[in-house]
């Protein structure tokens, strides 16, 4: 573990270029808690907790099992530092378990599960999930000003990293839902000598009559169309 100006540069310059070249989530997870374990004096171990707008808990890119146990914890009892960080602060820092007063139901599982201190940044990653990255030790007062610092640029990254990911896969949900839509068009217009408006008005239609979403009737109608065409 270093703190060395060169190893941070390298390092973010390398997270850089892994969301470019290789968007694969959890891929660039991986590299952003390896990095907060490798960079930061004193981290022992870390993760990144996403929750949903349901309030479903995902623990991504451990670098132990005990993250995930503690994302567990903290999920049943509803109280922790991830969960603070993911909802309501910037960054949670508790430089001593044993004598925080915040968790009072959490501590003491952490601590019986070796865990003294911890460091948590908060992620927005937009479309409603909100998320957190973890930092635990198994020693008091682990995480200095400087580590803070370099903890927040690993969870800059990491909240971009989120954040495009999701971004594109919503790019491709709406290319997907525009072509089985002119599919259901091309072949309302086939079936019934009509111009592209009017297919999609016919469209529109169906999904205002039967309260169904327009792109659920046009993947029926390719479905159906699909199926006939086989038989």
């Amino acid at each position: 573990m270093s703190n060395d100006v060169p190893d941070l540069a390298a390092t973010l310059a390398e997270l850089v270029r892994t969301m470019a070249d290789k968007p694969e989530l959890e891929e660039t997870l991986r590299l952003v808690t390896a990095a907060a374990v490798d960079l930061i004096e004193g981290a022992e171990s870390a993760d990144i907790l996403l929750i949903s707008k349901r309030k479903e808990f995902r623990s991504h890119a451990p670098t132990s099992d005990l993250p995930v146990r503690l994302d567990s914890i903290q999920e049943e009892l509803g109280e922790g530092p991830c969960i603070d960080a993911a909802f309501d602060e910037r960054i949670i820092h508790s430089d001593d378990l044993t004598a925080e007063r915040r968790w009072p139901h959490f501590c003491p599982q952490a601590i019986a599960a070796g865990v003294r201190s911890s460091l948590s940044f908060q992620l927005y990653t937009g479309g409603g999930a909100i998320g957190a990255l973890n930092l635990f030790s198994s020693t008091a007062g682990a995480f200095s000003a400087t580590d803070i610092e370099v903890g927040l640029m690993l969870g800059t990254h990491a909240a971009v990293a989120l954040h495009g990911i999701r971004k594109s896969e919503q790019f491709e949900s709406a290319l997907a839902s525009r072509d089985v839509i002119g599919q259901a068009k091309g072949m309302i217009m086939e079936r019934f000598a009509v111009d592209p408006v009017r297919a999609f008005e016919l469209l529109r239609k169906l999904s205002q009559d039967s309260n169904v979403p327009l792109v659920q009737i046009a993947v029926q109608l390719v479905e159906r169309g699909s199926a006939g065409t086989g038989g």
